[in-house]
């Protein structure tokens, strides 16, 4: 299923905009996906994570299974209190090498984080940053 956020990113970045992405899994169903909107959508919180639960909704009682949240890059202190608010189990995160904040708060409040360090997601992200440094100070708030 990383697969679907790596595709996410992908979408982000051909509309011109910050290439991470995200797909929420419960059990082995798909239940939503998205991609950093902010500069498509002029918004200061469309981070990929938010997309992606905003787009699951309320959660279901009957899902059934674990709640896996897949991203390419580490989420943000907003993502990852998202993630914990939505009662996510685990991260499943493509790379944490271009940015990393919020892995120990996930770990604290109970979430399981697995980093993958897929090296495209790596290479992609770090060429995208170096070529948008301003976008990408802006996303992160520097």
């Amino acid at each position: 299923m990383y697969r679907v956020a790596v595709d996410e990113a992908m979408r982000g970045l051909s509309e011109g905009g910050v290439p991470i992405g995200s797909a929420l899994v419960v059990g082995e169903t798909l239940i939503a996906s998205g991609s950093n909107k902010r500069v498509q959508e002029s918004s200061p919180i469309l981070h990929a994570e938010i997309d992606c639960l905003r787009n699951a909704g309320r959660p279901n009682p009957a899902w059934s299974g674990a709640r896996i949240l897949f991203t390419t890059l580490s989420p943000c202190l907003m993502c990852a209190g998202a993630a914990i608010n939505y009662a996510v189990d685990e991260v499943v995160i493509g790379e944490n090498v271009n940015f990393e904040q919020s892995e120990q708060v996930l770990r604290d409040f109970g979430v399981k984080v697995t980093v993958l360090n897929d090296k495209p997601t790596l290479e992609m992200f770090g060429d995208w940053t170096a070529n948008h440094a301003e976008l990408w100070n802006e996303d992160i708030g520097r």
